[in-house]
């Protein structure tokens, strides 16, 4: 009886020697989230123009969904998505859009624009003093040069995100002539 006592003292003592550090692994960085409002200003006819609100929402390292709403209505009017690997566009008005990969875009956008890029210029307007005022040159749309994206009302909270999905009710149309629509503005 007396060996098994000392038994037990010797395990607790051992125990209690033991290191209260653990290792830990290396876990992979949980997605940072950002969403803000946006007011999009796009330059009309000779001296006008059109604005209109929408949202932002940003994935870090997935996704950016912008969605443009319809003024004093507030339904949708047209939503942007962009991947690392494409962009789509979906024009809700006349149930059309264009889905580009990031070779067919090679041609049209500079060859500095990168996904990383976007989340960058999207982080730095959400720090205060922060710019949250960005021409269509700065997002690297030069032909909408006069054109103006604001950002406000941050927020880094979780959210849900899911892929945009396009129902058969919509017509893809070539990137040529949204391209075209674009500079038409």
């Amino acid at each position: 009886m007396r060996k098994i006592l000392y038994l037990l003292l010797l395990v607790t003592v051992l125990a209690g020697c033991r290191s209260s550090k653990t290792a830990v692994s290396t876990v992979p960085e949980t997605p940072h989230y950002l969403s803000s409002r946006l007011q999009l200003t796009i330059p009309s006819g000779a001296n006008g123009s059109i604005t209109a609100g929408g949202t932002m929402k940003m994935k870090s390292g997935e996704r950016v969904q912008l969605s443009i709403l319809m003024p004093i209505l507030r339904t949708e009017i047209a939503r942007l998505e962009i991947t690392p690997d494409e962009v789509l566009l979906i024009d809700r008005m006349n149930k059309r859009y264009v889905r580009a990969s990031r070779n067919e875009l090679s041609d049209v956008l500079p060859k500095d624009a990168k996904f990383s890029k976007l989340e960058e210029l999207l982080q730095n307007a959400s720090l205060p003093g922060g710019k949250a005022e960005l021409s269509g040159k700065e997002l690297g749309i030069p032909s909408l040069e006069r054109a103006k994206v604001r950002l406000y009302d941050f927020s880094s909270k979780d959210f849900t995100m899911t892929p945009t999905e396009v129902s058969d009710r919509y017509t893809q149309v070539p990137l040529s002539e949204l391209l075209n629509m674009l500079t038409k503005l």
